[in-house]
């Protein structure tokens, strides 16, 4: 009995997806004078879920978000492009209205996922009058750092996306002032760990960024990852996502 197998060559596809989800976390030049902003997502492989995800909105808002999916690779990219096409369509219908963007992202991806796939997602939308209005679904605590170095810890308030799908999701709201430099980032920067197992932690990327923290936002995340990278002597283990915005 003889099989006839057929190879397939997918590496051209390969690059090309990998090329779509580089793309899809272009940073666009703001279309505010009061926030600048700038994000590295670093993946574990070819693709990987984690993402960070910038939008001009009308009225001079900007929309800004990191979200990490469950898994890796390429089952974790996909979960994770859903999300980003999700929020990018309802921000064009809610563009003030960050629960509203964030309940449809939630029930798109719990309509077409596996039970077992979700998605962790700090969604903002910054408006002119510096407010940040947002939505923590089950992610990692963004933090605002005030010019004397107090912290504000801006903390999951409702499960992650495509979890349940009939979840209420709430907006908060934090006042913002000239000088405050907003951090996000997934679970891949505070959970990197050295050669004795012990973890980077929120305090280790609170003090890489500190140092730097008159820095413009391109420059802090770059110094960001350069800390992690000595902590961890460049063994990373996920995929590791930082955002930081600058309010003027």
């Amino acid at each position: 009995m003889t099989t006839d197998s057929v190879v397939v060559d997918v590496s051209q596809d390969w690059v090309v997806a990998c090329g779509l989800q580089e793309r899809f976390m272009e940073i666009p030049c703001a279309k505010t004078q009061r926030l600048t902003y700038n994000a590295r997502c670093r993946q574990m492989r070819a693709l990987g879920g984690d993402c960070y995800h910038f939008v001009p909105l009308p009225g001079r808002r900007v929309a800004l978000a990191v979200a990490d999916a469950s898994g890796k690779g390429l089952p974790a990219a996909l979960i994770i492009a859903n999300v980003q096409s999700s929020l990018r369509t309802a921000a064009l219908f809610a563009p003030e209205d960050p629960a509203a963007v964030v309940i449809a992202a939630n029930r798109q991806l719990h309509a077409c996922s596996p039970v077992d796939r979700y998605a962790t997602l700090f969604y903002g939308v910054f408006d002119e009058k510096r407010t940040l209005h947002y939505v923590n679904a089950g992610h990692n605590p963004a933090v605002v750092i005030r010019p004397g170095g107090a912290v504000t810890r801006l903390e999951a308030c409702a499960p992650p996306v495509g979890l349940f799908a009939e979840t209420v999701y709430q907006a908060q709201a934090v006042q913002l002032y000239p000088a405050d430099l907003i951090v996000a980032y997934t679970d891949g920067i505070v959970e990197a760990t050295n050669t004795a197992s012990e973890e980077w932690g929120v305090g280790g990327l609170l003090k890489a960024v500190k140092r730097c923290r008159t820095r413009q936002p391109e420059s802090i995340v770059e110094a960001a990852f350069a800390a992690l990278d000595e902590f961890s002597e460049d063994n990373q283990t996920d995929d590791a996502t930082i955002l930081a915005a600058l309010v003027h």
